[in-house]
């Protein structure tokens, strides 16, 4: 008898009760992995006009479960891996590495001495999503910051770290005897760990070029160091020298690759560049060198803030009359204000995808301006960076499947493949044994793939269910365990 396919997969959503008065994130559940529990993203606006692809997030703050998750156009999850204990995800993107699409991404705790920085270590992943390289800071410095893992085509990583180290802050009016956050940038192998590039802002660049006061809103909380710099991305650019950006300096940076100069400095108070109509940006992160020249950066505006809403801005800077000028502003719907984190990523298409920060919201804007993909996931998560790439992968282990207590008629079977991409329906498979035995058949057709987790149903009164995963062409692609026709369950 043909199976009749019921709608597409149901998801439970759950409101969890947080401490005292204030509610925990929104969360999705899953019968086939109730181990997992992603935020909900919900997709606002989707038009035709979206760029292809799947979105990568890594919430965490009050995310329940925090980690690298990749979400589909509808906001359904694709692949999510939390991480252990009070550790935290970050920058989770495909980059190349020995000439192959991989997985990357920051994990450590984020509580540190120095607001809005962490101490972990960068994973590189392949298309399985194993771990095929761990990158660590060197010559002794403290683990790894969060803010930037950027893989070059010379199989180096770009990563920042900050050292509190004890100076002077006389030349802003505070003690002569202080401890001072120092940014500091590397560029290391990735195979052999050797660092190859290590600079300072201390150094380099002025305590005095802060905008973070000593006192008052904004001031670092008793007991934290003065975190003057706070250095957010490292680009290299095509002459090898180096692009950062310092949230507390609201100022970009060009370093010598050779000596760790200061070439030049966009904005902050000390800018070499005439900043024009629209130019001026405040607490800044991600700033990039584009294949055309120009620069892109995530305005923030804010904290504290000194705009109406942030905004991802791309800029044209003319070297020899030293102006810089506002190609294009891409303004956060909502006139949503981050206080921290975010990004632009500038497609090949022209598009810019903004993730909002501190904002749990990811934005694509056509190259017009125009938002033609909007989403927001569960308020009180927040990810670090958001970004849109093509992706295929295949996971190691089995599908995981579910099935509903019950016997006799029709049948309810939940089916999941946790990170697999090619996946378009779900065979089910029943018989009075375990798969193996003569009598194992298949029950109905295959039944299309409708989410992270797929609704099956079957008209059987076999002992136990089977589920194998189908691509495009009806090519398996993998298997699940066998389990009871009532209330069995393989998380894969």
């Amino acid at each position: 008898m043909a199976l009749k396919r019921v709608g597409a997969a149901i998801v439970a959503v759950a409101a969890l009760a947080g401490c005292g008065s204030k509610p925990q994130p929104a969360t999705m559940t899953f019968k086939s992995r109730p181990d997992l529990t992603p935020p909900v993203f919900n997709v606002v606006k989707h038009t035709d006009g979206a760029t292809s692809g799947y979105i990568f997030v890594a919430p965490k703050h009050d995310a329940p479960q925090k980690g690298p998750e990749i979400v589909d156009g509808n906001g359904q999850p694709v692949w999510f891996d939390p991480v252990a204990g009070p550790d935290q995800a970050a920058d989770f993107r495909v980059q190349v590495y020995q000439g192959k699409p991989v997985l990357t991404w920051w994990e450590g705790p984020v509580k540190s001495p120095i607001l809005g920085t962490g101490f972990g270590h960068y994973v590189i992943a392949d298309s399985s999503y194993n771990q095929i390289a761990r990158v660590e800071a060197g010559l002794g410095k403290d683990r790894g910051d969060l803010h930037e893992f950027q893989l070059t085509p010379q199989g180096t990583a770009l990563i920042t770290v900050y050292k509190i180290v004890p100076g002077s802050l006389v030349s802003i009016g505070g003690p002569k005897k202080a401890r001072i956050a120092d940014s500091i940038v590397q560029e290391v192998d990735v195979k052999t760990g050797k660092v190859l590039f290590d600079w300072h802002s201390l150094g380099h660049v002025a305590i005095d070029e802060s905008y973070i006061p000593l006192t008052g809103p904004g001031s670092p909380p008793p007991g934290n160091p003065y975190d003057y710099f706070h250095v957010n991305s490292v680009e290299q650019e095509p002459d090898g020298n180096f692009l950062i950006s310092a949230r507390n300096t609201s100022a970009v940076y060009e370093l010598a690759r050779k000596t760790g100069d200061v070439l030049w400095r966009l904005g902050g108070k000390k800018s070499s560049f005439k900043m024009g109509p629209g130019t001026t940006f405040w607490w800044q992160h991600d700033a990039r060198r584009r294949v055309d020249g120009t620069i892109t950066l995530f305005d923030n505006g804010a904290a504290p803030p000194r705009e109406k809403q942030s905004r991802g801005i791309r800029l044209h800077l003319d070297m020899d009359k030293k102006t810089a000028t506002l190609v294009q502003a891409d303004l956060s719907p909502d006139q949503v204000l981050a206080g921290s984190q975010g990004d632009v990523q500038l497609l090949d298409n022209d598009h810019a995808v903004v993730g909002w920060g501190a904002v749990p919201r990811v934005t694509e804007f056509d190259g017009d301006g125009k938002i033609v993909f909007d989403a927001i996931f569960s308020e009180g998560d927040d990810s670090y960076r958001a970004y849109r790439f093509p992706w295929s992968a295949t996971p190691p282990g089995r599908p995981a499947i579910a099935t509903a207590k019950g016997r006799g008629g029709l049948k309810t079977i939940y089916a999941s493949w946790n990170g697999a991409t090619n996946v378009a329906s779900w065979q089910v498979w029943a018989g009075e044994a375990m798969v193996g035995g003569g009598n194992f058949h298949r029950v109905g057709d295959p039944q299309p793939k409708t989410g992270f987790e797929t609704i099956l149903r079957a008209d059987t009164n076999e002992d136990f269910i089977a589920v194998q995963a189908l691509d495009a062409e009806g090519k398996v692609l993998g298997s699940s365990a066998t389990v009871p026709i009532s209330g069995g369950l393989s998380t894969g």
